[in-house]
């Protein structure tokens, strides 16, 4: 720890002694976990209060954004425009074009200098980066090119290691110069109200100037979204704008028009779908129950067809403006746990003419969407485990590489072919060398075993493989998690009275709300249902039904919701149809 806190000292001299002390605590626990970035290195990462605070590679300290929040000055900071984030979480470097220029110009760095991103009017750094340039080149090369080497984001599987926190709201530091030009042109202004710093009017159309056509796009998007806002804040004016707002839509390219039917929806099902009893909720739930019946006739939402291509995206540019709040009850499936009523977007949202005389109307033309659901995309994978590293070293792979069950197919024969392993009397044999020996036969197995057949050596493989599999919901990005994913689980249970009910677990699993498919159940079967916390598993519930309705329950899953059988158990538990006596 002792020697921790002086490599600190030396990497970062801007922290003072009692920063340092509060930094790298004396007594507080303080863990030490080794992880491997995509490329296959080795970074080091210390953790305190369950967040890591630094990450080390090639001998060399690095600062997570959970410290930068904390010491926002630590490092030189560029600024860049919010939807930009999205790139930088994905995994780009950060551009110069997309790098705001302020009026007091840049800090002075130079090439290799560790510096902070930060979003406009956010102190709160998002990422950190390595300077490709020094400030000079940046200037002399007209502000294009590669300009940061970026490590780590906000959003990043490091930043996922913490509490999954987002950035503080910090104000920007006002310059001496920037002071004195708004003192000198508006004079009138001062001792009034603070102009907000986040979207200085006159700066932002300046610098949208040098950022590339797809981030202007973005940046269009975003103040075309605030002059909206300020639109619907204006109620005397609604009649009056109505034909400046037509034409702005006409003038709308059809990705924008999209981004802005989906901030209507979003809006409209918060301030008139969503009440607080409601949460936690499915963001699948909420999309296709709430927000698809504030539609408005003859137009339907596209996910695809938006700037955000993916629904998770733009929950998280929600969750950014802090409007609410998403979290991962269970792995890979997400809910709004909190939704903040009071902020300003969902007090001046106004809902659209039509919707409150024909709300009836509409909520009827929509039932059959709101019951849309999309089965999940599921794929079994295969990890390379300690013990069968030296099967798949000669193709590249190592400890933990992700494999398909035909990648796995193919390294095989490729191995088999390649080591002339391929037995000559029989084609469907296969000769067991000493590798294959040690990766696939049991102990007792080993000198009575020389050859075996091509299913069988493949089947060996995919047993010694660690189970992962791969699920992609509707809307969001793929997950892979370990083991094999839990079937729906039905189960018949004996109460008093002799009477049966039907148990339903890990419908969460699957993308489908419990209290969507009780209420779908109750109705069908005119049975009593009900959520109950299922045993043994945190933040899950199950549905309980009155009855043996496992026939009714298996037209729903198999035929409406289109699910797999393979990934239902219980089905054959259905009662046997005889004749009534």
């Amino acid at each position: 720890r002792r020697k921790l806190r002086s490599d600190v000292a030396a990497a970062f001299p801007n922290l003072s002694t009692e920063q340092l002390a509060e930094f790298i605590p004396n007594k507080e626990e303080l863990n030490v976990i080794k992880i491997y970035s995509h490329k296959g290195e080795a970074i080091t990462v210390y953790m305190n209060h369950r967040n890591p605070i630094l990450f080390e590679a090639e001998k060399v300290l690095y600062p997570t954004v959970y410290t930068l929040w904390v010491y926002p000055d630590l490092l030189p900071a560029f600024s860049t425009w919010p939807p930009v984030l999205q790139k930088l979480a994905g995994g780009a470097d950060l551009m110069l074009p997309g790098v705001v220029v302020p009026s007091s110009g840049f800090p002075q760095v130079q090439r290799g200098t560790l510096c902070a991103v930060t979003l406009l009017g956010n102190r709160a750094p998002v990422a950190v980066a390595v300077a490709a340039m020094s400030t000079e080149e940046m200037l002399a090369a007209g502000m294009k090119g590669k300009g940061f080497a970026v490590l780590h984001t906000h959003l990043d599987h490091l930043w996922e290691y913490g509490d999954k926190s987002y950035p503080p709201t910090l104000a920007p530091l006002v310059t001496d110069s920037a002071g004195k030009e708004t003192a000198g042109d508006e004079e009138e202004l001062e001792g009034k109200e603070p102009v907000p710093s986040l979207s200085p009017d006159p700066e932002q159309h300046v610098d949208i100037s040098g950022l590339s056509l797809r981030e202007q796009h973005s940046c269009a998007e975003l103040l075309g979204k605030e002059e909206l806002h300020e639109n619907r804040a204006a109620g005397p004016a609604e009649d009056a704008s109505t034909e400046d707002q037509q034409e702005a839509e006409d003038s709308r390219t059809p990705q924008e028009q999209m981004d802005a039917l989906f901030n209507q929806c979003f809006f409209h099902a918060l301030k008139c779908k969503v009440k607080k009893s409601d949460l936690p909720l499915l963001t699948s739930t909420f999309l296709r129950s709430h927000m698809f019946s504030c539609c408005p006739a003859g137009k339907q939402l596209d996910i695809k067809k938006s700037s955000y291509k993916k629904f998770s995206k733009f929950l998280q540019c929600m969750q950014h403006q802090k409007i609410l709040q998403v979290k991962e009850l269970n792995k890979g499936v997400e809910s709004i746990v909190e939704v903040d009523w009071k902020h300003p977007d969902i007090k001046a949202f106004v809902v659209p003419e039509g919707f409150s005389s024909a709300s009836a109307a509409q909520d009827s033309k929509s039932e059959d969407r709101e019951q849309v659901y999309h089965a999940p995309e599921i794929i079994p994978l295969y990890g390379v485990s300690t013990k069968m590293v030296p099967l798949f070293q000669d193709s590249g792979h190592r400890k933990g590489s992700i494999l398909s069950s035909s990648e796995v197919r193919n390294i095989i024969i490729n191995y088999v072919k390649t080591n002339e392993l391929v037995d000559e009397t029989n084609k469907n044999f296969v000769k067991v060398n000493a590798i294959l020996c040690d990766c696939l036969l049991d102990k007792s197995e080993q000198d009575e075993i020389s050859h075996l057949k091509w299913d069988e050596l493949l089947s060996r493989c995919l047993e010694r493989l660690q189970p992962l599999h791969q699920v992609t919901f509707f809307g969001q990005e793929p997950v892979v998690r370990k083991g094999n994913l839990e079937p729906i689980d039905i189960t018949i249970a004996q109460r008093s009275s002799n009477k049966k009910v039907t148990i339903i677990k890990n419908l969460e699993l699957y993308g489908l709300d419990p209290q969507c498919v009780a209420n779908t159940l109750q109705q069908k079967v005119q049975a009593s249902a009900t959520i109950t916390p299922a045993p043994g598993a945190k933040d899950r519930v199950q549905v309980q039904i009155q009855g043996n309705q496992i026939h009714h329950l298996a037209k729903m899953l198999l035929e409406e919701y289109q699910l797999p059988r393979k990934y239902i158990q219980g089905l054959e538990k259905a009662p046997k149809l005889g004749r009534k006596k």
